[in-house]
């Protein structure tokens, strides 16, 4: 009788402990999803954002801003996405020159479309900014913006990273994306300013960043306003508008948003002049780089890199404090997946 007491005994106390374990489990994880930039390790890139977000919300601090100023910036390309191994804007225009290559026969032996047709990536990334342009105006223009967009919707749900076979929607970064919703729930507008095309981002940022179409800045090309078939429509032409790239990004913010950020955030040096601009402005600011350091579970590049070059931006970021998010040491997770 009493080893069947001492065995009721202790398996009871066996049970308590795992229920103990169980609660702490579950009160780990509960404060990991609420807790904000729950992907971003405990060190200082993400002490210094989490307390500027504070400074300037907090009614009563000597940082405080009003709601109606509190305006972020974010480039995308290698930001809040991945950009290797090239920009996706690129493959997208690859992908549409193999498409339509039947209707134009003498791409076979036209450069830099006959690389694209060989599968030759190397030289299509060694063909200078010129022949991208060639490609992206032969694949982006002489269609109606209704079409371009319907193009765009049905590649960005269809077509698949080379190297991780996802759909090219899910090569977003976690942390980021916590980042946007942090300062959305801190009474920031948020806005996309990028190189990339306006047109080509904005049918799936909403859905994919949450943020609307309308706060989306990038290169353009000309369109025009005709009558076809008795409807108006706007239609693309093969010239460039504005390059929304470098010394381009402070402009481009200045005319359509009409503020200067209180935080901008980039990952190479076409970002450089945007920075500079955002943190020059009087009161709290902050600038943020975003540095691709590791090579499992993304890619490790910076100075050297013919995709997302960061070299001046670096320097300058160590010149003047500016936070730089090492991928490698401050983000628990890069992808909501892992990439190998």
């Amino acid at each position: 009788m009493m080893n069947t007491r001492a065995s009721t005994h202790t398996g009871l106390a066996l049970m308590r402990a795992g229920l103990m374990i169980c609660l702490l489990w579950l009160s780990n994880a509960t404060a990991q999803a609420t807790e904000p930039l729950g992907s971003w390790a405990q060190h200082a890139a993400k002490a210094r954002v989490l307390a500027f977000v504070k400074a300037v919300t907090t009614e009563g601090s000597p940082e405080f801003v009003s709601p109606s100023e509190r305006i972020a910036v974010f480039d995308n390309d290698g930001t809040l996405w991945a950009e290797q191994p090239a920009y996706f804007q690129l493959l997208f225009a690859m992908d549409r020159v193999r498409e339509l290559s039947a209707k134009h026969p003498e791409w076979k032996t036209l450069e830099p479309f006959a690389s694209v047709l060989r599968g030759d990536f190397k030289s299509v990334a060694r063909s200078g900014e010129k022949a991208l342009l060639q490609l992206v105006m032969a694949t982006h223009a002489g269609m109606t913006t209704e079409t371009f967009e319907r193009t765009v919707q049905h590649w960005i749900t269809t077509a698949r990273h080379p190297t991780s076979g996802r759909p090219y929607t899910d090569m977003v970064y976690q942390p980021m994306l916590e980042l946007i919703a942090h300062l959305k729930s801190n009474g920031f507008k948020v806005f996309i300013v990028s190189g990339g095309g306006v047109e080509f981002m904005r049918p799936w940022v909403e859905r994919v960043y949450g943020i609307p179409p309308e706060q989306v800045i990038g290169s353009s090309i000309r369109t025009k306003f005709e009558m076809r078939d008795g409807k108006p429509v706007l239609v693309r032409l093969p010239e460039v508008a504005f390059i929304d790239d470098k010394a381009g990004k402070p402009v481009g913010i200045h005319q359509h948003i009409g503020r200067r950020p209180l935080l901008a955030g980039g990952n190479s040096d076409g970002d450089l002049q945007m920075l500079q601009w955002t943190v020059a402005g009087p009161g709290p600011r902050l600038a943020l780089l975003v540095h691709h350091t590791d090579s499992e579970r993304e890619w490790a590049y910076d100075r050297r890199s013919a995709v997302g070059k960061l070299d001046q931006a670096l320097d300058e970021a160590g010149t003047r404090g500016w936070t730089v998010v090492n991928m490698k040491r401050d983000w628990n997770r890069v992808f909501d997946f892992n990439l190998r």
